[in-house]
């Protein structure tokens, strides 16, 4: 249990968001938490969670926590006319923490913002996803002042617990982040073209899957992948649209850099194409919502191939 009696907020309840609130308040931190819909954090109030009506009821914790989906979304809470400094004017937390995978461009905006009010700014984006959480696998890495985040380290800890990599001031470790969600997209794309190039083939996907997370070319991703890659199993983790928002990111990092990037540029492509695609589902926006493994049924279209589900029981290298 943690013997911090420093104050935690946190915002944002979504699938990554409420997994990893709950992380700290199991190991023993107040925590006082905002979410646009109230109700999806109500069920933290059994672990001693407190749920407060308004952003500003968090200014007065010790240490803030956000993750939402992007840039604007992190500068609404913050700065907005009813954020925690509501127009960018009053208090803040001494030290504000965000999970959130955002711009370079706009996490140095709002790292200034929040200079001028006094707080220091942790950008401590995450790789995993509530899966990754609950197994207690998920990884971090942070950059901004060195004192502010030896301050939240141990904090970060008990919702990443497999590890957080400080990389320097400023904004790196967005870069850091960018360039961990542009290779999630190209391993994804690859992943699916070389599992249905070998089922086209007469290979099953279970048995294909099996031999590739096992080699050396297996991972942590391509293990828990597999179930949905098998079973066509859409839980949502990730959605195609926002792996879209992060390749786009990324990109235009490497246009800024003059760094070439012609796989990311021709997965970004691929995964457009797919976004397009939905418009042909019954309903194209819950489709969307689905998870971005999705990316499958249309390569499977252009494969010339109907997908059926394996029904196999499918290890996810997480247990």
């Amino acid at each position: 249990m943690a013997t911090s009696t420093q104050r935690i907020g946190w915002i944002g309840m979504g699938r990554m968001g409420y997994a990893m609130a709950e992380w700290l308040l199991k190991s023993g931190y107040e925590v006082s938490i905002w979410n646009r819909t109230k109700a999806k954090a109500e069920p933290l109030t059994k672990l001693g969670g407190k749920v407060v009506d308004r952003l500003s009821d968090l200014a007065d914790v010790d240490v803030l926590f956000s993750i939402v989906s992007a840039g604007k979304d992190v500068k609404e809470v913050y700065f907005g006319p009813n954020g925690v400094a509501p127009n960018g004017k009053g208090k803040m937390p001494k030290i504000v923490v965000d999970c959130s995978t955002i711009s370079v461009d706009d996490s140095a905006e709002i790292r200034e913002q929040l200079k001028g009010l006094g707080a220091e700014f942790v950008a401590c984006p995450v790789s995993g996803n509530a899966k990754v959480i609950k197994a207690g696998k998920l990884s971090a890495v942070a950059s901004g002042p060195e004192a502010a985040f030896r301050k939240v380290e141990d904090m970060v800890l008990k919702f990443a617990p497999n590890g957080v990599s400080y990389v320097g001031d400023g904004e790196l470790a967005r870069i850091c982040k960018i360039a961990h969600n542009v290779m999630l997209g190209v391993v994804i794309q690859n992943l699916i073209e070389i599992t249905l190039l070998a089922n086209k083939m007469g290979v099953p996907r279970e048995a294909f899957l099996r031999f590739m997370s096992n080699s050396v070319m297996g991972s942590m991703f391509t293990r828990y992948k597999s179930p949905a890659l098998v079973n066509l199993d859409w839980t949502t983790t990730f959605t195609p649209e926002l792996l879209l928002k992060d390749l786009d990111l990324g990109l235009e990092l490497g246009r800024e850099w003059k760094v070439p990037m012609p796989t990311t540029a021709a997965t970004r492509e691929i995964l457009q194409g797919h976004i397009g695609n939905a418009i042909l589902q019954k309903d194209p926006a819950a489709y969307l919502e689905k998870d971005f493994a999705t990316l499958m049924e249309t390569m499977a279209n252009l494969s010339g191939m109907k997908l059926e589900s394996e029904n196999k029981n499918v290890p996810t290298g997480l247990e």
